[in-house]
């Protein structure tokens, strides 16, 4: 899967340089060209390219295509955020790749599962599903597995039509109704632990082994503030959306708040 993963960056920074060197000559690449261009002339010289799967190139022009159309967007649209232009991918950083099953579905059941060619993976959960692609990240030395799929949505009865949702700093949330979710604040907890981690990573020699078992214990620390605040997230929206029609937010200024260190701490947004 790393060799996957690396196979996908190097492909899409390959793809990003082509890219960018043919607008400056004032041509219009695609991804479609981009897999002609490779497919003919590039890949033939990379012979260890043949022992992964073809689909990780494919999806990684797709990928690159779709990044490009996002920072193309109408200018309006780009000032509010929709697309960045594309950067080049580093080792280490967001690592992932895709795969599809050459349009056959992909059945997951279980605990155990075939992917086309990676082979027999085991999961920690098990999992019901039928997709057409799987995308696979590693986050903190773990890999996870991702997929879309399709169901039928349930409702549930409401118990109040209309609900006001007031987000603050000492707590999480405050309803209409009364009811206080407490604010969890993950971050300010973990301040002494990720401290010592990174104390413990100033120490090593940089890209040692050493240094590298350093870099996976903090990121897995950030991973598990990340969680805990995603969890008390999705714990208070899924209450919400469940036992209420309709929902009425303030429009706050997240990014200005974000801006003052101490409220940053506080915010579990």
């Amino acid at each position: 899967m790393a060799q996957h993963a690396g196979y996908s960056r190097w492909c899409y920074n390959w793809g990003l340089s082509l890219w960018n060197a043919a607008y400056i000559d004032g041509y219009k690449p695609n991804s479609r060209k981009l897999r002609q261009v490779f497919t003919n002339h590039t890949k033939p010289l990379y012979p260890w390219m043949k022992n992964l799967s073809s689909k990780v190139y494919q999806y990684a022009f797709i990928n690159l295509s779709e990044a490009f159309k996002r920072f193309f967007s109408c200018g309006m649209l780009r000032k509010q955020g929709l697309g960045k232009r594309p950067r080049f991918k580093k080792k280490g950083k967001h690592d992932s790749f895709t795969i599809d099953n050459c349009g056959k579905p992909i059945e997951l059941n279980g605990w155990n599962h075939k992917l086309p060619f990676i082979g027999i993976v085991k999961t920690y959960e098990p999992i019901e599903a039928t997709t057409k692609k799987i995308t696979i990240s590693r986050q903190a030395g773990d890999w996870y597995l991702s997929c879309s799929y399709e169901f039928t949505p349930t409702s549930t009865p409401k118990t109040t039509e209309v609900v006001g949702v007031d987000l603050g700093i000492k707590t999480l949330a405050t309803l209409s109704t009364g009811e206080v979710f407490k604010s969890i604040k993950p971050y300010k907890k973990a301040q002494n632990r990720l401290a010592k981690l990174q104390r413990q990573l100033s120490k090593k020699v940089k890209h040692s082994r050493n240094w590298h078992k350093a870099v996976v214990k903090l990121a897995k620390q950030h991973r598990r503030v990340a969680n805990i605040r995603k969890d008390a997230l999705d714990q208070l929206t899924t209450y919400v959306a469940k036992n209420h029609g309709t929902v009425v937010i303030e429009d706050l200024n997240v990014s200005g708040m974000l801006a003052n260190h101490k409220l940053a701490k506080s915010d579990s947004r």
